[in-house]
């Protein structure tokens, strides 16, 4: 498979430019930076340390989009939507990891799936994807004496709060129970909040340091708590996930698939 990365000089996506060409059935065949980037032009493999490959970074995803056969997109959700539109014209394979999705926009990505095969995540990690599955069991077995709460901890220069995959974990947890997220999503407490409230769904953001992702699934009640955690130390776990997210599609019909479907779960 012929395989571009855009956003291909960002921190990501040099790690995924790097996984893709370690790995047999893959093909690197561009990158792409927003317009004015100053990687523009640059060799792709001397940006993200691997050596002189011959491929010039692009601006331009569209001619990225004809020449491939996937793309995988860890951009921003105005970008995303772009290379939706781009995928679903051309007939190929994306792969989502941009987290911070609105609704609105994650039904235009669902709209351009009928016709391309499209890969969308909160988080590509193979072991986050279990923790999503086993949460949803565990919510579907405890009753609402027990208190969800989900904390979740990034890096410094994260923008956007709860993170995609600690809300991934919430919609689990609501759906184990069968409930809508929103509905039952608590996202701050500040003063005097009262008790808390039967059912709800609670989250708690911090943020410092250069902490890749941790997140905790607590299921408290009277007497004890259990408690689903995953911690990632590189982002290479996101890396790895969105090119298995990759080699598994290939030969997929259009649609919207999730890591899920990608594990079989």
């Amino acid at each position: 498979m012929r395989i571009g990365i855009v956003g291909c000089a960002g921190r990501m996506g040099q790690m995924l430019v790097r996984e893709v060409l370690q790995t047999p059935g893959l093909e690197l065949a561009g990158g792409t930076e927003r317009h004015g980037g100053e990687s523009i032009g640059r060799d792709i493999g001397e940006v993200v340390g691997f050596g002189k490959i011959g491929i010039p970074i692009s601006e331009d995803p569209k001619a990225l989009f004809a020449m491939v056969d996937g793309v995988i997109d860890f951009t921003a959700p105005p970008a995303t939507l772009e290379h939706a539109r781009l995928a679903a014209e051309k007939r190929a394979v994306l792969v989502v990891g941009t987290t911070g999705m609105k609704p609105e926009q994650t039904a235009k990505v669902a709209e351009a799936a009928r016709k391309a095969p499209i890969i969308m995540a909160p988080n590509m990690s193979v072991g986050v994807t279990l923790a999503m599955a086993i949460t949803e069991q565990v919510a579907r077995v405890l009753d609402e004496s027990y208190d969800i709460e989900i904390v979740e901890m990034h890096h410094r220069h994260k923008v956007d709060a709860p993170s995609g995959t600690a809300l991934g974990l919430g919609r689990a947890a609501a759906k184990g129970r069968g409930v809508e997220l929103d509905e039952v999503a608590l996202r701050t407490r500040d003063g005097h909040t009262g008790a808390r409230p039967r059912g709800d769904i609670g989250f708690a953001v911090l943020r410092g340091g250069d902490v890749v992702g941790d997140h905790t699934v607590m299921f408290a009640a009277d007497g004890e708590r259990f408690e689903i955690t995953h911690k990632a130390s590189s982002r290479q776990v996101f890396a790895k996930g969105a090119v298995r997210a990759m080699l598994w599609a290939k030969g997929k019909p259009p649609g919207l698939y999730s890591m899920k479907d990608v594990l079989g779960l």
